[in-house]
């Protein structure tokens, strides 16, 4: 018997608590109330999508089998080139939307939104709360009827959600299609299981902006099954595919007590194929979470003995960040990981519900991911109601157990000197290459 398995089978960990306080659990975990349904034309008659075109560009499908293409050796651009297109599409995406919502008046202009369309996965990591396998997938009405919403107001930042988007390779095809010829800027996250060739040749035709592939060993292990050696092959396909097309490529990473030789050899994956990384700290539940079904015995879960480990990987990160390996993360922000899982991370001003939300696959709205499963009414596709003042009280509470990446840079941005110092460095460089985290 191995001895992660060993570990896997003795380990007895105490039951995380829920991280909110207990007004705000119950707040949010209110008897469900008649949430109203996403606005249908006059006759009920569902949209759909346009078919898509494939290929657009069949100049870039691949010349010759998938292994030749894999059998080639690899070795990244010391620098990418971005045409003018493709850093348009970028500003268009980002820096556009960022501006009208500094303009306009009023509190509510999304640069973001998360499309959850899966909330089901095809896989089931032991820290993850984010999927039921009981709930149905988005439908094209609904997926539509969001997209045309979303471009109604500032943002044009589409990215999907899940569970595993992957799930319906066809239907993903179709949104980010359509997002993208609406003008968004198309982010798409998958565990890589179901990223064959032929998918990501579709997807990326599409238009997709970036893949994010979330990897937390090399190999599996106890509780996390997203592994780098399974999706091998794929990631060598899509590494080597992302430049004809303009697409970026990164790893998320989520940093458990059970991964962290893992974490350093997933970042020498990444900087030696030439992609970025991103870093999360594991986070228990911030609210109850019914199908979660991994509270009681958790080998992924962080405790207060695991804290000198990881202060020392979350170092080494900082070191490989300010040699120039490249991160979503700032050094501040990682180092703020040892704060975080002591419990003394301060607030920092979440933008959620303002300029950044969530879709559920129902149509309903929610400000951020752990509100998923909050009973409050937040309005639905076509009809938002955030509220500030009670948004305010609730991010109060919740933010310190909260180490949303995301969220965490769009507070950033909102302090004006530094987010235009920022682009004022991205433009000296003429736009190739972002360089440097917020810091």
């Amino acid at each position: 018997m191995g001895i992660g398995i060993q570990e896997h089978q003795n380990v007895k960990a105490t039951i995380p608590p829920i991280q909110s306080d207990v007004h705000l659990h119950d707040l949010l975990k209110q008897p469900p109330p008649i949430r109203p349904a996403v606005p249908h034309l006059a006759t009920g008659a569902p949209e759909k999508f346009p078919e898509p075109v494939f290929p657009q560009h069949p100049e870039l499908l691949t010349r010759g089998s998938v292994a030749s293409v894999i059998g080639e050796p690899h070795i990244p651009p010391a620098r990418r080139h971005w045409s003018a297109p493709l850093i348009y599409r970028a500003v268009r995406g980002w820096m556009f939307p960022y501006i009208k919502s500094r303009l306009l008046p009023g509190e509510f202009h999304p640069i973001i939104c998360y499309l959850f369309t899966e909330y089901k996965c095809n896989l089931g990591c032991h820290y993850c709360w984010a999927f039921d396998n009981r709930v149905k997938g988005m439908s094209e009405d609904v997926a539509k009827r969001s997209i045309d919403w979303l471009h109604s107001t500032t943002c044009r930042v589409l990215a999907l959600m899940g569970g595993e988007p992957l799930l319906r390779p066809a239907f993903v095809h179709k949104v980010i299609y359509y997002a993208a010829k609406r003008g968004f800027w198309v982010y798409l996250p998958t565990n890589g299981r179901l990223m064959r060739p032929e998918v990501m040749d579709r997807i990326l035709d599409a238009g997709v902006a970036t893949v994010n592939l979330a990897v937390d060993a090399v190999d599996e292990k106890p509780g996390l099954p997203k592994a780098f050696y399974p999706i091998r092959r794929n990631f060598e396909y899509l590494v080597r595919r992302q430049y004809a097309y303009g697409a970026t490529v990164f790893f998320n990473i989520n940093i458990c007590r059970n991964n962290l030789d893992d974490v350093k050899a997933l970042t020498e994956i990444a900087h030696d194929n030439g992609i970025a990384t991103d870093y999360h700290i594991n986070e228990e539940p911030m609210i109850e979470q019914d199908h979660f079904s991994h509270r009681e015995e958790n080998p992924t879960f962080i405790r207060p003995e695991d804290w000198p480990k990881i202060d020392e990987v979350v170092d080494w990160l900082i070191e490989k960040n300010r040699s120039g390996y490249k991160m979503v993360n700032s050094t501040a922000r990682l180092a703020d990981m040892k704060k975080f899982m002591r419990g003394g991370l301060q607030s920092w001003d979440c933008r959620a519900g303002q300029n950044s939300l969530i879709i559920r696959v129902d149509g309903s709205l929610a400000p951020c991911f752990p509100m998923y499963s909050s009973t409050c009414d937040w309005g639905c596709v076509g009809n938002p109601s955030f509220d500030r003042r009670q948004l305010g009280p609730i991010k109060k509470a919740c933010q310190s157990p909260c180490f949303s990446t995301l969220n965490h840079n769009l507070a950033f941005c909102y302090d004006g000197a530094r987010a235009m110092k920022w682009v004022a460095r991205q433009a000296l460089r003429g736009f190739q290459g972002l360089t440097g985290s917020f810091e």
